[in-house]
């Protein structure tokens, strides 16, 4: 965000790095009102977001959702990482939405890596329906698979058997499937 903020100010001649430093200094009233401010730069709203959400004020709960679902995964990250520590109850439901829409699977790494450290209701369903959908041959989302297979294990539900049996067929999921069964004992 930094840099973004200091690339912006030579070509735009705008107070990219002075708008950075006001809002690293901002309280909660502040950086609410920036999140719903006219012109201002993405940058400044994930910053915006991320300090509400790791103070856990919930009007952030939107706008990380928002750049949960980004296209730029350092992004996603900050926002994973932001709704982790927010512990809204609307969070594992949105992280699975993201997580189990096969329009958006390019997207889906962090909504998935959220859902198991949430350990929520809807990570299990939301994780194996995923996996399943990503365990035809060939698909380029394997990375995605692979923190579901992941996933599946650290949260150690027996409901995950059977697509971890069937993800052990899969060469780049073959191990990490076959950690995550023996896992479920």
């Amino acid at each position: 965000m930094r840099a973004e903020a200091e690339a912006e100010a030579p070509s735009t001649g705008s107070a990219g790095p002075a708008r950075y430093e006001a809002l690293l200094a901002a309280g909660p009233e502040e950086l609410a009102a920036s999140l719903t401010s006219a012109g201002l730069p993405l940058w400044a709203r994930e910053l915006a977001a991320y300090r509400l959400g790791l103070a856990g004020d919930r009007r952030a709960f939107e706008p990380l959702v928002l750049l949960l679902n980004h296209r730029d995964p350092p992004r996603c990250a900050a926002a994973a990482t932001a709704l982790a520590v927010l512990a809204d109850p609307r969070t594992a439901r949105a992280a699975a939405a993201l997580a189990t829409n096969g329009l958006r699977t390019a997207y889906a790494l962090h909504p998935v890596r959220l859902l198991t450290a949430l350990r929520a209701p809807e990570s299990v369903p939301a994780l194996t329906a995923t996996l399943s959908r990503l365990l035809a041959p060939h698909d380029p989302y394997w990375r995605v698979a692979l923190a579901c297979v992941e996933g599946l294990g650290t949260l150690g539900d027996p409901r995950a058997r059977d697509v971890l049996t069937r993800a052990q067929s899969h060469p780049r999921l073959a191990v990490a499937a076959t950690a995550a069964l023996r896992g479920l004992g």
